[in-house]
């Protein structure tokens, strides 16, 4: 490039002071949409041009392997010229690359192995049982978690201080164990990635000295996720000198639960000297109306560094807010409005439905499914196909067929109970030379002896349990069981024994399908079910169940809306976005209000999910939704309410849904009936009516026409029930 002020062509103010600052300390506070990346990449090409720093001397940190791509490819064609060799990657990839070039010094095998998180949980699972450690009281996730919480503290097992506590003296001897593996077999995690080269740059002073007058510049993206020991890494490889430019948003930190530490930014400025700090608020994204919401909203956190998102672009539709009566209204609000918006021309990948909880998917999932709109998940798995979701499903079918051989070696081991691959290939090998199932191998090897000790002992304990489990659910409704076979199992408390959103995660997903269950024989499904309960239901919900697993998601180049949890979200940007369950409890999550920080990270996450709307954004909520297999009635979400009303329309119901009259409500406030066509009734509410199973009962709520309508019914000590009128057989009393 001739003209070096060319690099600065087609920035903003804000930017070009970013970009062509002197060489120091640099803080870039990038508001969402403002242009970091260019910024960063831009930052990049003039030092080299301007400054005269050699591609060399130049290491640029990301945090993700997709970015640290598409500022090489930037920078390269900014440039002009191949910079094959210039240091950007992630700060996995940078540690990774020191430790191969200093594997000495580094007291590693030259040919070391890297274990990915599977290979680690198989390492720590080996390690529990070969020291008759309690798998229950110490699950290997739990140890896992704890160990890389350690790294990512920079702690080594001699450095935790454990105050004599006889729980977290055992976790330190097995990362003791688990260090002492590795280093013997050459291991290395990803963790330990980090954490050895921070060791080897600090134990080795000359190979220090070595970097730290090779790097003339140090640049680093999204700052406010770095966690302690990126941090400290940092801070030894500048040695506090080698001038740095960091580039974050204090205001989009929603890592915390996973190490990243938001005040790490706010450090920076007091910490490296004679930091000059530049603001890029100007965003290139969101329309006014969206981005005086999110200022709005996110001036409620207090620990705040101070930006405000502005446009030059057009005020826009203000945003949308809807409340629907239930979660199921919701998601149909959802899926006939998108509809609309595709018949209107825009393309269905210009939609986002954004979530803050995995298991608000399933409700959406199925109404899309239902309404044939294509769709993917983002980031994730579908509801029915998740991990956690597949285990309880196959106990289920287990109760339903002994004989099915996939899902018993699914669950077999599933919690942990002692039963091994080597267990399990005898299983398999007696059931094949004998022509039967794995129950029925699994049985014959008790009877006869040939399956004994440990193994044999466990697998009496498994068989013991599916015939319980199958006794115990006898005269169970379908919702019953489900949750019965959950909790029984272990699996509701394997995953609570999970560290952080990921086990929480998969908890509620869990309890979502009890949910399930309990909406599927209330009829609200594909084909819902003749009255029935017991192995009836669970037949036809499990046939269902895999009918939703199956080839419903959109092929990965068709045009499909998009579906993703709010943490999936950050960094994308989508002209239409919808974000669900705008209520308390649900967003902001029960748990932030337990542990100091959550709420600002919540409202954060709040923030976040505003700033991915270009153009239209929609707000909605339910009064009544399902979670954990109960309906209870909701609030809407504080963040709403700091929301200003100027920025905030109310969507009203349309068509042929009608709002219900609840239950709280006073009688003969409003009448209404609820037709559901020729050859059916029409009931009122209020009206007493039988059912063939569930008894007498009075109807509290109805909604839609014809033999699709639905109505709420109070039965006498059975509760409360969505049926629908086509299939329910309801006689007016």
């Amino acid at each position: 490039m001739d003209d070096v002020t060319a690099i600065l062509d087609h920035l903003n103010a804000a930017q070009r002071e970013a970009v062509s600052a002197p060489q120091g300390n640099m803080l870039v506070l990038a508001g969402a949409g403002s242009g970091k990346t260019r910024v960063l990449v831009h930052r990049i090409a003039w030092l080299m041009q301007a400054e005269g720093l050699s591609p060399y001397a130049v290491l640029a940190v990301t945090f993700t392997n997709k970015a640290a791509r598409e500022m090489r490819t930037r920078l390269e064609a900014l440039l002009g010229l191949s910079l094959r060799h210039v240091w950007v990657g992630t700060f996995h990839s940078i540690a990774h690359r020191l430790l191969r070039t200093h594997w000495q010094d580094a007291r590693l095998p030259q040919h070391f192995q890297i274990i990915d998180s599977d290979d680690q949980l198989r390492l720590v699972k080996r390690l529990i049982k070969e020291n008759d450690v309690d798998d229950e009281r110490f699950p290997p996730r739990q140890v896992q978690s704890f160990i890389s919480g350690c790294k990512e503290e920079g702690l080594r097992p001699h450095q935790v201080d454990v105050h004599g506590d006889a729980y977290l003296s055992q976790m330190v001897e097995l990362y003791e164990r688990y260090q002492l593996t590795c280093e013997r077999g050459g291991l290395v995690d990803f963790g330990e990635l980090l954490l050895r080269s921070l060791e080897l740059l600090r134990d080795n002073p000359a190979l220090l000295a070595h970097y730290q007058e090779r790097f003339a510049h140090v640049l680093v993206d999204e700052f406010q996720d770095t966690n302690t020991l990126q941090y400290a890494w940092l801070k030894l490889l500048t040695g506090m000198t080698t001038p740095m430019t960091v580039v974050g948003d204090d205001d989009q930190s929603i890592y915390g639960w996973r190490g990243a530490r938001v005040e790490n930014i706010r450090r920076f400025e007091r910490e490296f000297t004679a930091t000059k700090t530049v603001r890029l608020e100007q965003n290139y994204r969101s329309t006014s109306a969206i981005l005086e919401a999110a200022n709005a909203l996110i001036s409620h956190n207090a620990e705040r560094m101070g930006k405000t998102l502005w446009t030059a672009g057009e005020r826009g539709e203000p945003i949308s807010v809807y409340s629907g009566f239930n979660d199921l209204d919701e998601a149909r609000f959802i899926v006939d409005t998108l509809r609309e918006r595709v018949e209107e021309g825009v393309n269905r990948r210009e939609i986002a439905i954004l979530y803050r909880s995995n298991a608000q998917s399933r409700v959406i999932e199925e109404t899309l499914i239902r309404q044939g709109v294509p769709y993917r998940i983002y980031g994730g798995h579908r509801f029915y196909e998740r991990l956690e979701i597949k285990n309880a499903l196959a106990y289920l079918r287990l109760l339903l067929n002994r004989d099915d051989d996939a899902s018993l070696e699914r669950v077999i081991n599933v919690p942990a109970r002692g039963i091994g691959t080597r267990t399990v290939e005898l299983l398999r090998q007696r059931a094949r030379e004998a022509g039967v199932s794995l129950w029925q191998a699994l049985h014959d090897g008790l009877a006869d002896g040939s399956l004994k000790g440990r193994a044999g002992s466990a697998l009496q304990a498994f068989a013991d349990l599916i015939d319980a489990l199958d006794n115990d659910s006898a005269g169970l409704a379908l919702h019953e069981i489900i949750d019965h076979v959950i909790a029984c199992t272990g699996l509701l408390e394997h995953h609570r024994n999970e560290r952080g959103e990921k086990g929480q995660a998969r908890v509620e997903n869990l309890e979502e399908l009890v949910t399930a269950a309990r909406a599927f024989t209330q009829g609200e499904s594909f084909d819902p079910p003749e009255a029935g309960e017991g192995a009836v239901a669970l037949e036809a919900f499990l046939s269902e169940a895999a009918l939703n697993a199956g080839e419903h998601e959109a092929d990965e180049f068709e045009d499909s809306v998009q579906l993703m949890t709010l943490h999936s979200a950050k960094g994308l940007e989508f002209p239409v976005v919808f974000i669900a369950g705008v209520e308390e409890g649900l967003f902001p999550h029960r748990m932030s209000v337990e542990e100091p920080g959550r709420l600002e990270e919540e409202r954060r996450l709040c923030y976040v999910g505003l700033t991915r709307a270009m153009h239209k954004l929609y707000l909605t909520h339910a009064e009544i939704r399902r979670l954990h297999g109960k309906e209870t009635f909701q609030r809407a979400s504080r963040f709403l309410r700091e929301i200003p009303e100027e920025y905030l329309e109310e969507v009203r119901l349309r068509g042929q849904v009608s709002r219900p009259v609840t239950a709280s409500r006073p009688a003969g406030l409003r009448q209404s009936e609820v037709n559901g066509g020729d050859d059916l009734p029409s009931l009122s509410l209020g009206q007493r009516v039988r059912h063939p199973v569930f008894g007498e009962g009075v109807i509290l709520n109805a909604e839609g026409e014809g033999p699709r309508a639905r109505v709420q019914v109070s039965f006498e000590g059975e509760g409360d029930k969505w049926l629908v009128l086509g299939f329910a057989k309801l006689t007016p009393l």
